[in-house]
């Protein structure tokens, strides 16, 4: 079930309907959820699904489908699975003969995408970089990848990012980075990796961000 990314007007009809009729929602941040199903008058009972506890809970999920509760997946924003937790449950679950409905919604990459400026019929998604083993493999990876590739970074990680993208990508690669998209300071800074990171040397990060960057060029 994908929850708003920051409007909460991108809420669907659907969604505020299944919340209200599902026997249970997991929630990645009960905190951060509740203020979401109070602003939607949503009663139902919540239980903390998350990237700590997913591997100890998802065996008592499945037994509480599988006697006819109907249960609700929700991360903090977004949709679940893509960065977040999701995907151990939906693998249980069809291991298991258990439905499984993915309904549309928000997530953050596809505005961030369209909005680049950049190719986007073929595009791969990253995610989030290894932040220590395996970082400089990926990088050396990516250098080579031809399609537009989009990523997820921390505000605090974001500089370190982007230095390492001018080093293994080049300085004149093309990049757009999106940030606190569909909230009130929304903003996206395009140009070369070297512009953009000299951008946000001067200005401090602040938000969560969606990075796009251009292919390596078959020139």
């Amino acid at each position: 079930m994908p929850t708003p990314i920051g409007n909460l007007e991108d809420m669907t009809f659907r969604a505020v309907r299944v919340l209200k009729e599902v026997d249970l929602i997991l929630a990645e941040d009960t905190r951060t959820s509740g203020k979401l199903l109070k602003h939607f008058e949503i009663s139902t009972h919540m239980h903390s699904h998350h990237m700590h506890n997913e591997h100890k809970t998802v065996t008592n999920i499945v037994q509480r489908i599988k006697n006819g509760d109907s249960v609700a997946l929700i991360s903090d924003a977004g949709t679940p699975a893509i960065s977040d937790p999701g995907f151990l449950l939906t693998r249980a679950c069809l291991e298991n003969g258990i439905e499984i409905e993915c309904l549309p919604g928000a997530t953050a990459f596809v505005p961030a995408l369209v909005n680049s400026g950049l190719p986007n019929d073929k595009f791969v998604f990253e995610g989030f970089l290894p932040v220590k083993k395996g970082r400089q493999t990926r990088l050396n990876f990516l250098a080579e990848e031809t399609r537009t590739m989009i990523f997820y970074e921390s505000p605090h990680k974001l500089v370190k990012t982007l230095t390492n993208f001018v080093e293994y990508f080049g300085e004149d690669r093309p990049i757009s980075v999106s940030r606190e998209l569909t909230k009130l300071y929304e903003e996206t800074i395009r140009g070369t990796v070297a512009e953009v990171l000299v951008h946000f040397t001067k200005k401090d990060p602040k938000g969560e961000f969606v990075v796009v960057v251009g292919g390596k060029s078959s020139k």
